[in-house]
């Protein structure tokens, strides 16, 4: 049989499409237009969640206080990788349990290290498993938004010089904040994780949540 000869210009063409594809893979997010868009606007300080104090109060070693921080982590190929993989293997390890089946209380911040624990514990466990990988706790904050049906929910910002994104346990992709659907209602300072900041929702939210 004849071997098939490609024209020159459109073996050229295969040859780009392959390398495409294959930067494709593991490759960064696309960057917000705007800095609005690309970072939650942050407002006057607010009050903690009151499981937030009663997690430093049970953990106090948990909870430092202020420390000298970047205010964004420079997001890399090798930064990305790392998110995608703590948030799926998080996600896919601990199963879904409420406060109140889990430890009879409405109300209960705690690492799951029994392997079960609802939207706030799978958030203290991101952020735990970041810090031990050596990345600055300034830039992993604790955050407060409200879905769709004003439902209370925990996810974790992690502040970069691309913009904020949302590590979720509901969802397996991480999102910019402003592609979420949420609205943002609090978390914590760069600067002091025991100081909240009030947020400001996106100007146009892209997306729906879903409760669990």
């Amino acid at each position: 049989m004849d071997a098939v000869v490609m024209p020159k210009r459109l073996s050229l063409n295969w040859a780009a499409l392959l390398i495409a594809a294959v930067a494709a893979i593991g490759a960064l997010p696309a960057v917000a237009g705007s800095e609005l868009l690309a970072h939650v606007p942050v407002f006057d300080i607010t009050s903690p969640p009151l499981g937030w104090v009663d997690f430093c109060a049970r953990l106090p070693e948990e909870c430092g206080g202020a420390s000298r921080v970047p205010r964004a982590l420079p997001l890399t190929r090798q930064a990305w990788a790392r998110l995608v993989r703590v948030n799926k293997q998080v996600n896919e390890t601990i199963q879904p349990l409420t406060d109140l089946e889990h430890w009879g209380v409405v109300e209960r911040w705690s690492y799951p290290d029994d392997g079960y624990g609802d939207c706030e514990d799978y958030v203290l466990l991101k952020r735990r498993m970041l810090m031990q990988s050596g990345w600055p706790r300034g830039v992993l904050l604790v955050t407060v938004v409200r879905g769709t049906m004003e439902e209370g929910h925990a996810v974790l910002t992690v502040t970069t010089d691309k913009g904020d994104y949302i590590l979720d346990n509901q969802r397996e992709n991480i999102l910019l904040w402003s592609e979420t659907g949420y609205q943002f209602v609090k978390r914590q300072s760069q600067t002091n994780p025991n100081v909240w900041v009030s947020l400001r929702d996106p100007p146009l939210a892209i997306g729906t949540a879903t409760s669990r």
